[in-house]
Protein backbone atom coordinates (compact mmCIF):
# COMPACT_ATOMS: atom_id res chain seq x y z
CA UNK A 1 0.00 0.00 0.00
CA UNK A 2 0.96 3.72 -0.85
CA UNK A 3 0.17 6.88 -0.04
CA UNK A 4 0.53 10.35 -0.58
CA UNK A 5 2.81 12.17 2.70
CA UNK A 6 1.95 15.83 3.47
CA UNK A 7 3.29 17.86 6.00
CA UNK A 8 6.85 16.02 6.17
CA UNK A 9 9.45 16.72 8.49
CA UNK A 10 12.79 15.11 7.73
CA UNK A 11 15.65 14.82 9.72
CA UNK A 12 17.76 11.85 8.90
CA UNK A 13 18.91 10.10 6.04
CA UNK A 14 17.40 7.23 4.84
CA UNK A 15 19.61 3.61 5.22
CA UNK A 16 21.98 2.12 3.22
CA UNK A 17 20.02 -1.03 3.40
CA UNK A 18 17.72 -3.06 5.63
CA UNK A 19 18.96 -4.78 9.00
CA UNK A 20 16.37 -7.41 8.87
CA UNK A 21 16.45 -10.95 10.18
CA UNK A 22 14.73 -13.43 11.94
CA UNK A 23 13.45 -12.78 15.49
CA UNK A 24 12.49 -14.96 18.71
CA UNK A 25 8.75 -14.76 19.07
CA UNK A 26 9.17 -16.01 22.78
CA UNK A 27 11.45 -12.89 24.32
CA UNK A 28 10.59 -8.89 24.33
CA UNK A 29 9.09 -6.75 22.48
CA UNK A 30 8.16 -9.42 20.19
CA UNK A 31 6.57 -11.91 22.24
CA UNK A 32 3.15 -10.14 22.39
CA UNK A 33 2.79 -10.48 18.20
CA UNK A 34 0.78 -13.14 16.29
CA UNK A 35 -0.36 -13.80 12.86
CA UNK A 36 -4.09 -12.08 12.01
CA UNK A 37 -5.88 -13.89 9.32
CA UNK A 38 -9.18 -14.43 7.83
CA UNK A 39 -10.94 -17.52 6.66
CA UNK A 40 -10.90 -15.73 2.90
CA UNK A 41 -6.63 -15.84 2.83
CA UNK A 42 -5.92 -12.03 4.15
CA UNK A 43 -3.00 -12.13 6.62
CA UNK A 44 -1.46 -9.57 8.65
CA UNK A 45 -0.03 -8.68 11.98
CA UNK A 46 -1.73 -8.12 15.14
CA UNK A 47 -0.06 -8.30 19.09
CA UNK A 48 -1.27 -8.28 22.16
CA UNK A 49 -2.49 -5.02 24.74
CA UNK A 50 -4.37 -7.18 26.90
CA UNK A 51 -4.63 -11.16 27.05
CA UNK A 52 -8.47 -11.09 25.30
CA UNK A 53 -7.81 -7.54 23.23
CA UNK A 54 -5.44 -7.57 19.79
CA UNK A 55 -4.57 -4.25 18.20
CA UNK A 56 -3.96 -4.62 13.86
CA UNK A 57 -4.71 -2.27 11.06
CA UNK A 58 -8.29 -2.36 10.11
CA UNK A 59 -7.84 -2.09 6.47
CA UNK A 60 -6.77 -5.60 7.56
CA UNK A 61 -10.34 -6.84 7.92
CA UNK A 62 -11.99 -5.23 4.88
CA UNK A 63 -12.66 -6.94 1.50
CA UNK A 64 -11.98 -4.74 -1.17
CA UNK A 65 -14.28 -7.08 -2.97
CA UNK A 66 -16.93 -7.16 -1.50
CA UNK A 67 -16.78 -4.05 0.04
CA UNK A 68 -17.36 -4.47 3.36
CA UNK A 69 -15.80 -6.06 6.76
CA UNK A 70 -15.48 -9.81 7.21
CA UNK A 71 -17.46 -11.30 9.76
CA UNK A 72 -15.59 -11.05 13.29
CA UNK A 73 -15.93 -15.34 13.77
CA UNK A 74 -13.52 -15.65 10.51
CA UNK A 75 -10.83 -14.07 11.48
CA UNK A 76 -8.24 -15.67 13.50
CA UNK A 77 -5.30 -14.58 15.94
CA UNK A 78 -2.33 -17.13 15.81
CA UNK A 79 0.05 -15.43 18.97
CA UNK A 80 3.71 -15.94 18.81
CA UNK A 81 3.33 -17.93 15.12
CA UNK A 82 6.63 -19.53 13.70
CA UNK A 83 6.60 -21.75 10.99
CA UNK A 84 3.77 -23.48 11.21
CA UNK A 85 3.37 -23.46 15.25
CA UNK A 86 2.24 -21.26 17.55
CA UNK A 87 2.04 -20.30 21.56
CA UNK A 88 -1.51 -20.33 21.26
CA UNK A 89 -4.93 -19.77 18.64
CA UNK A 90 -7.97 -17.55 19.11
CA UNK A 91 -11.03 -16.88 16.90
CA UNK A 92 -11.93 -12.99 17.28
CA UNK A 93 -15.39 -12.58 18.82
CA UNK A 94 -16.20 -8.92 17.86
CA UNK A 95 -13.78 -6.10 16.27
CA UNK A 96 -13.99 -2.63 17.03
CA UNK A 97 -13.03 -0.11 14.52
CA UNK A 98 -11.33 3.57 14.98
CA UNK A 99 -14.64 5.91 14.16
CA UNK A 100 -13.59 8.13 11.09
CA UNK A 101 -11.62 5.14 9.65
CA UNK A 102 -12.98 4.77 6.15
CA UNK A 103 -11.13 2.02 3.55
CA UNK A 104 -12.65 3.48 0.51
CA UNK A 105 -10.76 7.14 1.32
CA UNK A 106 -7.40 5.54 3.26
CA UNK A 107 -5.50 8.73 1.86
CA UNK A 108 -7.99 11.12 4.56
CA UNK A 109 -8.23 8.08 7.28
CA UNK A 110 -4.81 6.44 7.29
CA UNK A 111 -4.03 7.87 10.55
CA UNK A 112 -6.92 6.13 12.24
CA UNK A 113 -6.34 2.94 10.82
CA UNK A 114 -7.22 0.50 14.04
CA UNK A 115 -8.94 -1.95 15.31
CA UNK A 116 -9.50 -3.48 18.40
CA UNK A 117 -10.10 -7.74 18.53
CA UNK A 118 -11.70 -9.05 21.09
CA UNK A 119 -10.65 -12.87 21.34
CA UNK A 120 -12.68 -15.58 22.81
CA UNK A 121 -10.54 -16.62 25.28
CA UNK A 122 -7.29 -15.17 26.63
CA UNK A 123 -3.72 -15.45 25.83
CA UNK A 124 -0.93 -15.88 28.14
CA UNK A 125 -0.37 -13.13 30.89
CA UNK A 126 -0.60 -9.45 31.51
CA UNK A 127 3.31 -9.35 30.92
CA UNK A 128 3.02 -11.33 27.57
CA UNK A 129 0.92 -8.51 26.23
CA UNK A 130 2.46 -4.85 24.69
CA UNK A 131 3.42 -1.88 27.24
CA UNK A 132 1.74 1.48 25.54
CA UNK A 133 3.90 4.44 25.25
CA UNK A 134 2.76 7.35 27.48
CA UNK A 135 4.39 9.55 25.08
CA UNK A 136 5.34 10.24 21.41
CA UNK A 137 8.71 9.36 20.37
CA UNK A 138 10.77 12.38 18.93
CA UNK A 139 12.93 11.86 15.42
CA UNK A 140 15.53 10.30 15.71
CA UNK A 141 14.49 7.45 18.17
CA UNK A 142 15.58 4.05 17.64
CA UNK A 143 13.04 1.99 16.35
CA UNK A 144 12.28 -1.48 16.36
CA UNK A 145 9.21 -3.28 13.79
CA UNK A 146 8.17 -6.71 13.19
CA UNK A 147 5.41 -8.95 11.01
CA UNK A 148 4.71 -11.66 8.69
CA UNK A 149 5.69 -9.64 5.47
CA UNK A 150 4.75 -10.96 2.02
CA UNK A 151 8.57 -12.34 1.59
CA UNK A 152 8.49 -14.24 4.90
CA UNK A 153 4.84 -15.04 5.97
CA UNK A 154 5.86 -17.78 7.83
CA UNK A 155 8.29 -16.23 10.68
CA UNK A 156 8.34 -13.41 12.15
CA UNK A 157 10.79 -10.76 10.51
CA UNK A 158 12.27 -7.87 12.85
CA UNK A 159 14.23 -4.71 11.76
CA UNK A 160 15.83 -1.67 13.38
CA UNK A 161 15.60 1.61 12.54
CA UNK A 162 14.69 5.29 13.19
CA UNK A 163 12.06 7.44 13.06
CA UNK A 164 12.16 9.65 10.54
CA UNK A 165 9.79 12.17 10.65
CA UNK A 166 5.97 12.84 11.45
CA UNK A 167 3.61 13.37 8.55
CA UNK A 168 -0.58 13.67 8.44
CA UNK A 169 -2.92 11.79 6.23
CA UNK A 170 -5.18 14.24 4.31
CA UNK A 171 -7.26 13.98 6.78
CA UNK A 172 -5.39 15.82 8.97
CA UNK A 173 -4.43 12.67 11.77
CA UNK A 174 -0.77 12.32 12.48
CA UNK A 175 1.27 9.35 11.10
CA UNK A 176 4.95 8.39 12.37
CA UNK A 177 7.53 8.01 9.20
CA UNK A 178 10.14 5.51 9.95
CA UNK A 179 13.08 3.24 8.06
CA UNK A 180 12.34 -0.11 9.21
CA UNK A 181 11.59 -2.52 6.24
CA UNK A 182 8.29 -3.65 5.65
CA UNK A 183 6.22 -5.03 2.93
CA UNK A 184 1.69 -6.46 2.83
CA UNK A 185 1.37 -8.68 5.68
CA UNK A 186 3.15 -6.58 7.89
CA UNK A 187 0.37 -4.30 8.57
CA UNK A 188 -0.78 -4.32 11.70
CA UNK A 189 2.76 -5.07 13.67
CA UNK A 190 3.88 -2.81 16.52
CA UNK A 191 6.22 -0.35 16.20
CA UNK A 192 8.59 -0.21 19.41
CA UNK A 193 11.16 1.76 21.42
CA UNK A 194 12.90 1.72 24.30
CA UNK A 195 11.68 3.58 27.37
CA UNK A 196 14.59 5.38 29.85
CA UNK A 197 13.93 2.19 31.96
CA UNK A 198 15.09 -0.05 29.46
CA UNK A 199 11.26 -1.39 28.95
CA UNK A 200 10.19 -1.83 25.65
CA UNK A 201 7.08 0.33 24.78
CA UNK A 202 4.74 0.27 21.19
CA UNK A 203 4.50 3.86 19.87
CA UNK A 204 2.52 2.61 16.76
CA UNK A 205 0.66 0.86 14.61
CA UNK A 206 2.67 0.01 10.63
CA UNK A 207 -0.26 1.02 8.87
CA UNK A 208 1.49 2.12 5.17
CA UNK A 209 4.96 1.41 3.39
CA UNK A 210 5.37 4.39 0.59
CA UNK A 211 8.48 4.67 -1.30
CA UNK A 212 10.83 2.18 -3.47
CA UNK A 213 11.90 -1.12 -1.71
CA UNK A 214 9.50 -1.24 1.44
CA UNK A 215 12.40 1.39 3.47
CA UNK A 216 9.68 3.86 4.61
CA UNK A 217 7.42 2.72 6.77
CA UNK A 218 3.67 4.88 7.79
CA UNK A 219 2.73 4.35 11.24
CA UNK A 220 -0.53 5.29 13.68
CA UNK A 221 1.05 7.03 16.81
CA UNK A 222 -0.18 5.14 19.45
CA UNK A 223 0.79 8.17 22.45
CA UNK A 224 -1.51 11.24 22.51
Amino acid sequence: MSVALSAICFALPARAGSLRAPVDVSVAPWRSLGRVQTELGSRCTGFLIAPRIVLTAAHCLFQHRTLGYVQPSSVHFLWGYADGAYRDHARVRAFTLSPGYDPMHEGQTLGIDRAFLTLDHPLGMMSDSAHIAAAAPTVGTALVLGGYDRDHPEILMGDTCHLTGVSQDGGGHRLIVHDCYGEPGSSGAALFAREADGRWAAVGIEVAVTGPGGMTGLAEPLAP
